[in-house]
């Protein structure tokens, strides 16, 4: 009887595989150097497909179902093994089950700056991530191109190779799409877009189908963030006056520090001239003033938030602070406003940042009633 159990232990008569990783892209089947025997069956589940390897070469290809091996459903295995009359023996092959669903949520990022060339800022350096969904389009394309002669497979094991093909594309389709600095932001659809396709031919170059891509986010240094967001405020406020004064001063500081342009009573002369500008400036300024009976309301900040490339809003800092007490928006969540050239999570952004310390304590249980 041990004998018997032993011998049908080095036949396997079920093959079949069940993931429980949600991240495994192939498998191969165990057989720790046990065989294959003619009626031996095969199950195939939904989004899945078996590959039958014969001595380095791809034989049979199943699709989702039930099968009964045979000479009659491995046609291919069976002609590189010369079983033209059938086989009664147990024969060797490697079965590799893929995994033919979406894998979403995929990361990708630059992992340094890039550069571009802007008609407004000159050469500016960026950052930029977000997300990809793929599948397994080509079986036999896919053993060959990437599967090899490894066993189990997964998606991490792949990433890699495909993050260095999106960031290669992604930063020469941002170079050629001239879209202006300023607005990268409201064409994240469009750049998307974009990358996709020029990603399709090379996701299909290893058997893959690349379904969706994102741009999360192309962001500033600090730094160029800093400048941006002032000259963005003096556009909104218009304030000629202001600038008028400004370049008043540096044309006195200039003035006061250039002996050889003058000095002395030129110099004094010059800058009584410049304190009457100054004066007129003041006078225009209190006269617009008069001139306005109520002020206009302060403009209300809007901001936009992202999930998982999802956009919602826009929502005023009252809501977002409630949205933080209920537990919706957290430090990680993204968001956006106008003036921003991309998305920032929450934490980052300082007016945003100050919600979570101000966000009052949960109490508490009440005691029991007496």
């Amino acid at each position: 009887m041990g004998l018997f159990n032993k011998l049908r232990g080095q036949i396997i008569d079920v093959i079949e595989w069940t993931d429980n990783t949600g991240d495994t892209i192939a498998y191969r089947f165990k057989r720790e150097g046990n065989e294959i025997k003619t009626g031996a069956q095969l199950t195939v589940r939904e989004s899945q497909v078996a590959v039958f390897v014969n001595e380095g070469k791809i034989a049979d290809v199943f699709p989702p179902g039930r099968y009964e091996l045979t000479t009659k459903n491995l046609p291919l295995l069976t002609t590189l093994n010369a079983w033209m009359h059938g086989f009664n023996s147990p024969f060797k092959a490697e079965v590799y089950f893929l995994n033919t669903k979406k894998f979403t949520n995929q990361k990708w990022g630059t992992p340094n700056v890039f550069y571009i060339r802007d008609a407004d800022f000159g050469r500016v350096s960026l950052r930029a991530f977000g997300t990809y969904t793929m599948r397994i389009s080509d079986p036999v394309k896919f053993v060959k191109e990437i599967l090899g002669t490894s066993g189990d497979f997964t998606t991490e094991e792949i990433t890699g190779e495909l993050r260095n093909l999106i960031v290669t594309q992604f930063i020469d389709a941002v170079g050629e799409s001239g879209i202006p600095l300023l607005d990268m932001a409201q064409n994240y659809k469009d750049i998307s877009d974009f990358c996709q396709k020029r990603l399709g031919e090379e996701f299909k170059e290893y058997g893959l189908e690349i379904t969706k891509f994102l741009v999360s986010s192309i962001s500033l240094p600090e730094n160029l963030q800093e400048k941006l967001d002032e000259g963005t405020g003096m556009n909104m406020l218009g304030d000629m006056d202001r600038y008028s004064r400004m370049k008043t001063a540096d044309a006195m500081e200039a003035a006061a520090g250039n002996p050889a342009a003058g000095g002395g009573m030129e110099g004094m002369m010059g800058m009584a001239m410049m304190q009457q500008m100054m004066n007129q400036n003041n006078m225009m300024q209190q006269q617009r003033q008069e001139k306005q009976n109520v002020p206009p309301p302060p403009p209300l900040t809007q901001y936009f938030i992202s999930y998982d490339g999802k956009q919602e809003g826009p929502f005023s800092i009252e809501t977002l602070k409630q949205m933080i007490t209920e537990g919706k928006i957290t430090k990680d969540t993204y968001v956006w406003k106008q003036g921003m050239p991309g998305w920032l999570t929450a934490a980052e952004v300082s007016e945003t940042a100050k919600l979570f310390g101000s966000t009052p304590p949960v109490p508490p249980p009440p005691p029991p009633a007496k």
